[in-house]
């Protein structure tokens, strides 16, 4: 139980990764804030981790609308006291040719993620000062050989590992760490994806060396408990790829 005591903020914890990170914190001793859109995807994560004999709470948030995340954070510090770590999963995923991709997919991209991400951790900044963890999330999109179709959505990611960056260095001597990893995981998105491009899907799968898709708990959740604990306290400003060996980051 190394996260006993640590209160986390889990984005798009209703299914997928971020479900699996919420499990996985609280399997550690974290109480956990499990947010996203729709609520009977929180209710069923909070009934997974209470079955488990952890605590969590479902909170709504549309991570694109800055009342909507003041609101969440002043629930969760309502609630639970305080605030300890914080992860930034949510995101929407603009994909399409630069040509293609409708400037409005590029906005709520953009929104969804690198702003989302940064008004979150503006707003949990005050409550992490000290020994506050955050993770965010990228991807792996901008190694791509060919990044045919996949431009916005990788600068995306691209900008939230700046952003990511930054914090390390600003707010590392106020006690807070922050670090991302690029996950590539068994979720519903890439159920999507996979069903939408199974020829591009079968042919990337073939890259990883590892021969296999993680798991959102085991392989992504319990690397972010991790990362979390005080094992990881001397971790800061990484990126972290969780995929089997598939992508150089160098």
């Amino acid at each position: 139980m190394k996260l006993s005591g640590q209160i986390a903020l889990v984005t798009g914890a209703g299914q997928g990764v971020g479900r699996g990170i919420a499990l996985a914190l609280a399997a550690e001793g974290a109480k956990v804030a499990v947010t996203g859109r729709t609520l009977a995807k929180l209710e069923d994560t909070c009934e997974a981790i209470a079955a488990a004999g952890g605590e969590a709470l479902p909170v709504q948030c549309d991570v694109k609308s800055p009342e909507s995340l003041q609101a969440c954070v002043d629930a969760v510090v309502g609630h639970f006291g305080g605030l300890s770590i914080l992860v930034n999963n949510a995101q929407e995923v603009p994909l399409g040719t630069l040509l293609a991709v409708e400037e409005s997919a590029v906005a709520t991209g953009w929104e969804s993620g690198p702003l989302a991400t940064l008004r979150l951790m503006k707003l949990c900044h005050p409550h992490l000062k000290g020994q506050g963890v955050i993770i965010n999330l990228a991807s792996t999109s901008a190694k791509r050989w060919d990044m045919a179709g996949y431009g916005i959505y990788a600068a995306c990611k691209e900008a939230i590992r700046s952003i990511s960056r930054a914090a390390a260095c600003e707010w590392g001597p106020e006690g807070i760490r922050t670090n991302v990893i690029l996950p590539l995981a068994a979720s519903p998105a890439l159920a999507g994806w996979i069903e939408e491009r199974p020829e591009e899907a079968n042919e990337f799968f073939r890259t990883i060396p590892q021969r296999r898709v993680g798991d959102c708990e085991a392989d992504i959740g319990r690397f972010v408990a991790l990362l979390c604990g005080p094992d990881a306290g001397y971790v800061n400003g990484q990126s972290i790829a969780l995929d089997g060996g598939q992508a150089f980051l160098g």
